[in-house]
């Protein structure tokens, strides 16, 4: 099991830019993708983004395209998801997962299945005010 632990949360009004991490130490995010999904009050965990650093392979759901962006640090063993031109919809706690059982290529057959991932942060709450 890996320790996953998510930063960067906060308020911020709509139209701002937020920075989320995930870092893992002593984990090597390089053989594993890595997914972030969010949770919104009432609402089911969905997918938000996944990258794979072995490949550079990036998957983003259609509501965040062209406003998020992830990426990955390997020699700091951080993964990192870039948001701007926040909405008050992208209110959520964020959480990062890792896929230790499963390679790129069945990730992204279905990069948002929550059942591929098999370690989880504690999540980190973003606020978007409008």
């Amino acid at each position: 099991e890996v320790q996953l632990v998510e930063s960067g949360g906060g308020l911020v009004q709509a139209g701002g830019s937020l920075r989320l991490s995930c870092a893992a130490p002593g984990f090597t995010f390089d053989d594993h993708p890595i997914g972030w999904f969010r949770q919104a009050p009432g609402k089911e965990r969905e997918g938000v983004s996944v990258i794979s650093a072995s490949d550079g392979r990036t998957w983003y759901a259609d509501s965040v395209k062209g406003r998020f962006t992830i990426s990955s640090d390997n020699a700091k063993n951080t993964v990192h998801l870039q948001m701007n031109s926040l909405k008050p919809e992208d209110t959520a706690v964020y959480y990062c997962a890792a896929a230790l059982s499963w390679g790129a290529g069945v990730i992204f057959s279905e990069p948002d299945l929550e059942a591929l991932y098999n370690n989880w942060g504690q999540g980190t709450q973003v606020t978007v005010s409008s």
